[in-house]
């Protein structure tokens, strides 16, 4: 399946051919990228039975009203693994000179 350029990670899965293409037919006449093709499901081995996927580059809603239309329904991609934890310090940061000594009240008199 070619990739399109500026996916959303959102991708429409239909049962039937005409529908997927149908969908595609509709997102390329308002101005998306679209692709259909067939995609087998894990462990599947009726090439009769893979479901159709339309990847566009159009926002995840209108894919949505799409598949609602023809029964279909949204894949979305895995989410980004989390950022790596922020290194914080143990302790706050000593400004200037600040040792015992400066921390004692000065003499009065």
């Amino acid at each position: 399946m070619a990739a399109v350029s500026g996916t959303t990670g959102v991708r429409g899965v239909f049962f039937e051919e005409d529908d997927a293409r149908r969908a595609a037919a509709r997102l390329l006449r308002d101005g998306f990228e679209a692709t259909v093709a067939r995609q087998p499901f894990a462990g599947e081995d009726d090439d009769e039975d893979h479901p159709w996927v339309v990847v566009t580059d159009a926002p995840a809603v209108m894919l949505e009203l799409l598949v609602e239309v023809h029964d279909g329904w949204l894949e979305e991609a895995a989410a980004p693994p989390p950022a790596a934890p922020l290194v914080l310090p143990r302790a706050p940061r000593r400004l200037h000179r600040d040792t015992p000594a400066d921390r004692q009240d000065p003499p009065l008199g």
